[in-house]
C-alpha cells in the first residue's frame, strides 16, 4: 500500500528539533512554580513524555538540584532499580566525572536472596546497593518497592543518599511510594500520581548532568 502525504518536517537537524520542542513546552506549558533550576528538569521530563500533566505533577526538595550536581561532579555513584536507565543516561557525560551506573536487580545472589525470603528482586537490590554505595544518587522510575524499601532504610538510618529520583510508574504502590519520598528531609526529585518511568527519571538525570557540565 502506498501512503503519501504532503507534510514535510519543519528540520531534520537533531539540534533545531530540540531546541523548537524546548520553545514549544516552555510556550504551552506558561505560568509555573518551577525555579530557575528546576525547571531544565521539568522541560527535559515534558521533552521525554509529551505529559504536560507529568510535568506540572513535579516536586522537588530546595536542595534537589545542588545536591544532584554535587553529586555527579563529585563521581558518586548513581544505583538505578533497572537496566533500562542504566541504557539511557547519557555515559560519556556520566564518565566525564568518573561516574559509574550500578544496577543490582539482576545480580544471582540478589535474585536468590529474593527467592529465599520470597519477596521482590527490586527490594533485596536496594539492601545490596547500600552496601555497596555510600552516598550517591539512587535513580527508581519501575519498582514502587524498590523506592519504600529504600526510604525504610533511610528512616532506619541505614542509607544516606545523596539524592532520590523516585518516579516509579504504576499503580500498585507507585503514587503511594512518592508521597512516602516527599515526607523525608532528604534531597529529592519526584511527581505527584501513578505517572513516571525510568524514560523520566532517564530525562531527569541527563538534566542535571548536563546542569554539571555547564558548571565546569
Amino acid at each position: 500500500m502506498d501512503f503519501k502525504t504532503d507534510f514535510k518536517p519543519l528540520t531534520v537537524q537533531p539540534q533545531e528539533i530540540e531546541g523548537k520542542s524546548f520553545e514549544m513546552i516552555t510556550e504551552e506549558l506558561g505560568e509555573h512554580p518551577f525555579s530557575d533550576k528546576e525547571y531544565p528538569v521539568v522541560q527535559r521530563v515534558i521533552h521525554a513524555s509529551a505529559d504536560f500533566e507529568l510535568g506540572r505533577s513535579m516536586v522537588f526538595h530546595p536542595q534537589a538540584i545542588e545536591a544532584g550536581i554535587k553529586a555527579i561532579r563529585a563521581g558518586q555513584p548513581l544505583v538505578a532499580d533497572v537496566q533500562m536507565i542504566q541504557a539511557g543516561v547519557s555515559k560519556d557525560r556520566l564518565k566525564r566525572f568518573g561516574m559509574d551506573v550500578n544496577v543490582y536487580i539482576s545480580d544471582p545472589d540478589v535474585m536468590e536472596e529474593a527467592k529465599r525470603l520470597n519477596t521482590t528482586r527490586a527490594i533485596i537490590s536496594m539492601r545490596k546497593a547500600i552496601q555497596q554505595t555510600d552516598g550517591g544518587i539512587y535513580a527508581i522510575g519501575n519498582a514502587p518497592t524498590a523506592l519504600l524499601e529504600l526510604i525504610r532504610l533511610v528512616k532506619n538510618g541505614e542509607a544516606k543518599p545523596g539524592l532520590i529520583i523516585g518516579m516509579p510508574v504504576g499503580f500498585v504502590s507507585a503514587a503511594e511510594s512518592k508521597d512516602e519520598l516527599r515526607k523525608l528531609d532528604i534531597p529529592f526529585i519526584t511527581n505527584i500520581g501513578r505517572k513516571g518511568g525510568s524514560t523520566i527519571v532517564v530525562a531527569a538525570i541527563n538534566a542535571l548532568s548536563l546542569m554539571a557540565v555547564r558548571e565546569e
